[in-house]
């Protein structure tokens, strides 16, 4: 027994674990004849007997009801069986106080000789109860809104908070429907989910939705409404209550989230500073005001210089200088602007000055008030609109990015009531923000884009002349924005025996990169015309040319990552002789030219492509065509074909569709070439496109036999006299009397040569179109050499004479020898 409650005394200090640690219960050792033979301190502090009291005594007397032996004697036999038992007990205290115990009888045991059973108490508390009015006080004070509904889904209980959010009092409510008191808070919706409550029994949670009410009538609030039916005992569904809760705040951040977001897909799609302006006004009209402008600085506009406005290379001016770039108006026509777009404004508003758009923050006036002083002295016209059409909150926010100042944004207010808030300056700055990162975008683009095709533009021939051989016409259209400056380029190149050179290529590539490397090819084609090559073998040096561009780029990329490597280019040469009225073509991937017949027959002559300049290995070959006189030849870039009718995207891109359709074009009467040239890529290309375009166009004419005289030269110096007297009388027939002892002095020179250091046959032949042409041809394939004689030589001096005498001379070789040539100016 004392060791009973020994063990009884090791306790901890009372808390919340009491309520689930039965070591803190009360319990005592009771034979099998109801006698107490154990108490612990547990029992003494439960029951309020000390264990002198208790210990040898009968149990019964502790029972705060009437002994009940046969249940005594059940409880006895099913401890016997090692099951144990418990229940619920009321007992006397020692106070006579009356407490109800969880009771728990364990499984008898024998101390000694007799059989005893161990029994624990614990006092069963009381559950917390609440009163009606206090469950009634919480329910109509709860911040959130409640209501229940009848199966007719009239009102028949309410909520104080519920009250006060529809600005509807109770009295009015009950008995009514929520379409008949607020029709504009999507009362026909929410109605329709309360009897899907009622019919399926399945609540319907977290319905947001935006309205209006009678308590704040000028406003949009949003809510969150949950409904829920109400089930009465036996499983039926007699009303349905819902809960309304105001998230006006989370909904207009989450909106405000979604807008920034959206900004982001709206503003800048393109490439141009004064569509950006227009794309942040009509974003934000009426999403979030209802007149807006966006006015940037003239420099900003500019394509020449850096773009920016710099105020510290001098004292800033009092008033920036801005240009209206863009505006929009719920109101048609934006009448309460005082500006167009593109008329120049200094708008700042009273009273900030300059600085606001050099380090200054977003401005808020919460209220306009047309009346102040400040804006009817500097701001009257402006003023005048305030009071006209209502305007009543602006914001102000200084546009700018990259540490460049670019303009001011402002946002205005009218239709709608509700002023500008704090949270509203927040917006518009990020949105502000997002957009002048754009128009900053399209500044540099803009600018690098016009230094793009202002190289371009220079590096292309700035005149054109075909002399008498061909009538020219060109035409150049550089990319759009958005595919950025090309390396197209065309030439015409005036050659010997009044023939004509024509060429037009395209670099792979776009920007500056190509442009400059679209010089350097138009420079090679230049030098190697004037060495009098072939077309094929002018494409193969040109091939040569662009693989050592492309190995210099290659190179290059060690030291600069971002260098874009030379991939190639193409090109058509052709080379026009209006003697003999034949063309000799070759192309390096480049189209076939175009040709049109006197007769309106288009035709596209059939040349090998042969390889794009920079692959190297392969071979070009030479085409000849004959064209009869006033032919029309056209030369172009792919771009004019593949993008025929602003089809970038289309599935039309078809070489030989768009080709056919600039034959067509090309077919129509027009004796005057450049419009024929100018109008015909309006009509194949009426829109931007990604690529430059370029188209060459030459008409045809022949030198008649009265320009053209040839004679055959004995190999016989004594022959050099009678040629000689024949040149000297064909020129003074022509008119050209002042030019017949120089070409009298000219062929004696190159016939004389011919004769004493080539081979026959020798012929030859003057040309007279632009200008005089002597022209020496022989069978030897030795190129002549100039060179300065010696005072003491007796000979060595006639080409050194020759070049004093000609504006210029040459030599070319042909498929019989080679050709000495001399051109005169006529006066």
């Amino acid at each position: 027994m004392d060791s009973v409650r020994k063990g009884s005394d090791v306790r901890t200090s009372a808390g919340p674990r009491e309520l689930f640690d039965a070591s803190t219960d009360a319990a005592a050792v009771v034979s099998a004849d109801g006698i107490v033979v154990g108490w612990t301190r547990g029992a003494e502090e439960l029951l309020g007997y000390p264990a002198p009291e208790v210990v040898g005594g009968s149990a019964a007397r502790l029972l705060a009801v009437p002994g009940d032996p046969v249940r005594v004697t059940g409880v006895a036999e099913r401890c016997r069986t090692g099951m144990g038992w418990s229940g619920l007990l009321p007992v006397r205290r020692r106070d006579g106080g009356r407490i109800e115990v969880d009771l728990r009888v364990s499984a008898s045991f024998r101390i000694g000789g007799d059989e005893c059973f161990l029994i624990s108490a614990r006092e069963q508390k009381p559950q917390w109860t609440m009163g009606e009015s206090v469950l009634d006080g919480f329910l109509t004070r709860s911040p959130v809104g409640m209501a229940v509904m009848d199966t007719q889904l009239r009102y028949v209980w309410l909520n104080d908070t519920l009250e006060r959010f529809g600005g509807v009092p109770r009295e009015q409510r009950l008995g009514r429907r929520l379409s008949e008191l607020l029709p504009g808070l999507q009362a026909d919706t929410l109605e329709g989910l309360m009897r899907k409550v009622l019919a399926t029994g399945v609540p319907v949670t977290d319905y947001e939705y935006v309205g209006w009410s009678w308590a704040d009538p000028h406003r949009q609030h949003a809510y969150s409404t949950s409904f829920f039916p109400l089930v009465d005992a036996d499983g039926s569904v007699t009303g349905v209550c819902y809960m309304v809760l105001d998230v006006t705040e989370r909904w207009n951040a989450r909106q405000l989230l979604s807008l920034v977001n959206e900004a982001g897909t709206s503003i800048g799609r393109t490439l141009d500073v004064m569509r950006t302006a227009q794309e942040l006004a009509d974003f934000v009209v009426p999403r979030f005001a209802d007149f807006v402008v966006v006015d940037l600085l003239e420099p900003v506009l500019s394509t020449e210089g850096h773009g920016a406005w710099l105020t510290d290379a001098g004292p800033a001016p009092a008033k920036p200088v801005m240009r209206r770039a863009g505006m929009s108006s719920v109101r048609e026509g934006c009448p309460e602007a005082v500006a167009r777009v593109g008329d120049r404004v200094d708008f700042l508003p009273p009273p900030h000055d300059v600085n606001l758009l050099i380090s200054g923050e977003p401005i808020l006036i919460p209220v306009l008030d047309p009346s102040d002083a400040l804006w009817v002295a500097e701001q009257p016209a402006r003023t005048a609109s305030i009071r006209e059409f209502g305007l009543h909150s602006l914001i102000s926010v200084p546009m700018r990015a990259r540490n460049t100042v670019l303009g001011l944004t402002t946002f205005v207010r009218s239709l709608n009531p509700v002023s500008f808030q704090p949270d509203d300056v927040l917006l518009a700055g990020e949105l502000v923000a997002r957009a002048a990162l754009c128009v900053d975008n399209a500044r540099r683009y803009t600018r690098e884009h016009t230094a793009a095709v202002t190289l371009q533009r220079s590096l292309l021939p700035q005149a054109l002349s075909g002399g008498t051989a061909l009538e020219v016409a060109s035409c150049y259209l550089p990319a759009g924005p958005t595919g950025g400056v090309g390396g197209d380029w065309f030439d015409v190149i005036p050659l010997s025996g009044a023939r004509v050179g024509l060429v037009v290529g395209d670099v792979v590539g776009h920007g500056i990169p190509a442009a400059a490397a679209m010089g350097r090819l138009r420079t090679a084609v230049q030098t190697l015309a004037d060495m009098e090559m072939p077309p094929d073998e002018l494409l193969a040096h040109l091939d040569d040319l662009v693989l050592r561009l492309s190995e210099e780029r290659t190179d290059g990329e060690a030291d600069n990552q971002s260098a874009t490597v030379f991939l190639g280019a193409t090109c058509l040469y052709a080379v026009y002789d209006p003697v003999t009225r034949r063309c000799t073509m070759a192309r390096a991937g480049h189209p076939p030219p175009v040709v049109v017949a006197p007769d309106g027959h288009v035709s596209f002559p059939e040349l090998r492509a042969g390889p794009p300049l920079g692959l190297g290995g392969m071979a070009f070959e030479t085409t000849e065509i004959e064209l009869a006189e006033n032919s029309l030849l056209g030369l172009f870039t792919d771009g004019l074909v593949l993008f025929t009718d602003g089809l970038v995207e289309g599935a039309d891109r078809d070489m030989e569709l768009g080709m056919s359709r600039l034959g067509a074009v090309l077919a129509q009467p027009d004796p005057h070439l450049g419009t024929l040239c100018s109008s015909a890529v309006q009509q194949l290309v009426p829109v931007s496109q990604p690529d430059d375009v370029a188209l060459l166009l030459a008409r045809t004419h022949a030198l008649g036999a009265d320009q053209v005289a040839s004679w055959d030269v004995p190999v016989n110096p004594a022959a050099v006299a009678d040629v000689r007297a024949r040149a000297t009388r064909r020129v003074e027939a022509w008119g050209l009397g002042e030019l017949a002892m120089t070409t009298e002095l000219i062929v004696s020179e190159l016939v004389t040569n011919a004769i004493r250091y080539a081979a026959p046959p020798i012929r030859l032949r003057l040309l007279r179109d632009s200008r005089l042409t002597c022209e020496v041809a022989d069978a030897s394939s030795t190129a002549p050499r100039l060179r300065h004689a010696r005072s003491t030589d007796e000979g060595g001096r006639g080409l050194f004479l020759v070049a004093q005498l000609a504006h210029r001379w040459g030599a070319r070789f042909s498929a019989g020898g080679k050709i000495i040539w001399a051109e005169q100016e006529i006066p």
